[in-house]
């Protein structure tokens, strides 16, 4: 049996999640996030430290800290949490497409390992275990070219690829970002089964609702999506998304959120007065 939590972080609208298999006490954290101040460059730890509470309450061994894909609105705690608790931490095998498209901007260090700043690189169909429970990865690119679904169960992880059936889809005009891709990994997902719980990385709590959602079903997502929901072809749907993105503005905390994020939630190496410098490039297309 598998237990769910959801915790939701109103600055960012981000959900992180923490998922536990009830028979061993075997923890997985989703997403997980650290709190930063752009205007003071202040950075802390207290969504983090709120997971990292609950797994001490209830005595479980978190195993695994996984992304869905490389956030531009909010700095992840991978890091943090594989600090203090030494889970491995997991994302897509083409972490690397996005690495090398930002190169430009950022100057990644190169950590020692095969696997760069993650601990493991999932490939479209690969398994890993949970406790007694076993989670498949699908990769649903689009958004950016690193996005996956986690599967586990009958939930899927969808990240940022999927939002609540009243919201819709994801933006993809990021670098590397792709409408059609999208529009194809969707479609992988609501190929699962219409009973399959979709657990959705943000909600902005469109129009006319004003408290947020994270869980819906395939059926519904199916049906009632209002970017996908129904018969919309391709065509359609590219159309729409690429109409839409080119009047959104980038995430606020989209330069030091990258700068992290690709570093698998580390800071850039520390000066010699032990302070860790964001570097934030002038005028450059992001």
């Amino acid at each position: 049996m598998i237990d769910i939590k959801g915790y939701f972080d109103a600055l960012t609208c981000t959900v992180s999640y923490l998922v536990v298999d009830s028979k061993t006490s075997a923890a997985a954290v989703i997403d997980p996030i650290l709190d930063f101040d752009l205007q003071t460059a202040k950075l802390e730890t207290r969504s983090a430290d709120i997971i990292l509470e609950e797994l001490r309450l209830q005595k479980l061994d978190l195993v695994w800290s996984l992304e869905t894909h490389i956030h531009a609105d909010h700095l992840s705690a991978a890091d943090y949490i594989r600090t203090n608790t030494g889970a491995k931490s997991g994302i897509s095998s083409r972490i690397s497409e996005v690495q090398e498209s930002f190169s430009d901007l950022f100057k990644l260090e190169k950590l020692s390992g095969e696997n760069n700043y993650f601990d493991l690189l999932f490939e479209d169909g690969s398994q890993f275990e949970l406790g007694s429970q076993t989670f498949t990865v699908l990769h649903t690119p689009g958004h950016t070219p690193a996005c996956v679904t986690y599967i586990i169960n009958n939930y899927a992880f969808v990240g940022d690829t999927l939002f609540m059936p009243d919201y819709g889809t994801a933006r993809t005009d990021f670098r590397g970002g792709n409408a059609q891709e999208l529009y194809r990994s969707i479609q992988k997902i609501l190929e699962l089964p219409e009973n399959y719980r979709v657990l959705v990385g943000h909600d902005y709590c469109p129009d006319g609702r004003d408290y947020p959602i994270w869980e819906s079903s395939i059926s519904e997502q199916r049906a009632l999506n209002v970017h996908v929901g129904g018969s919309i072809s391709e065509g359609e749907f590219v159309s729409m998304r690429e109409d839409k993105d080119r009047l959104l503005s980038k995430p606020g905390l989209m330069l030091p959120a990258l700068e992290v994020n690709l570093r698998g939630g580390c800071l850039p190496i520390a000066e010699i007065n032990g302070t860790s410098n964001l570097s934030f490039p002038v005028k450059k297309l992001v």
